[in-house]
């Protein structure tokens, strides 16, 4: 004999709470906080695979180019800065405060195919760009193979 189980998929009650979820996912538990809250800042980045490269492409509005770090080590490249917290001592006091600054660290494994000495970096209208060449790839070649006498 087959027994059918039924499943309800009645989540009324938690409704409510699955969308103020989404809400503090998207805007953050309290607009109010404090905008220089630990790792409350990290760029976002693309990162592409050209012909002859590789291409990072870093979101870094608000932060001053000679402040940023680049690193290279043991195959990882690691980008640190920080975005300075903004003044509100200005005229008028801030009614909502939706910018963050803070420190920052990202950091990405490069491939094996990637030549550390050649990275570049260049930044313009916020965004930092970071070429890394790659290596030469050597060409497969075939070996003859000689008949024993």
């Amino acid at each position: 004999m087959n027994q059918l189980r039924q499943v309800s998929f009645r989540r009324a009650p938690v409704f409510g709470s699955d969308v103020r979820h989404v809400f503090d996912q998207l805007f953050g538990n309290d607009i109010a906080a404090p905008a220089t809250t630990a790792a409350a800042f990290a760029p976002r980045v693309d990162i592409r695979e050209e012909d002859g490269r590789f291409l990072i492409l870093a979101d870094v509005p608000g932060v001053d180019l000679a402040d940023i770090e680049i690193q290279m080590e043991k195959n990882v490249l690691s980008i640190k800065g920080e975005r300075k917290a903004f003044s509100s001592e200005a005229e008028g006091k801030f009614s909502r405060v939706e910018r963050v600054a803070g420190a920052f660290k990202r950091s990405f494994t490069l491939p094996e195919s990637a030549d550390a000495d050649g990275i570049t970096a260049s930044g313009a209208n916020g965004v930092l760009e970071i070429a890394i060449p790659k290596k030469a790839q050597s060409a497969p070649r075939r070996i003859a193979i000689n008949a024993a006498v």
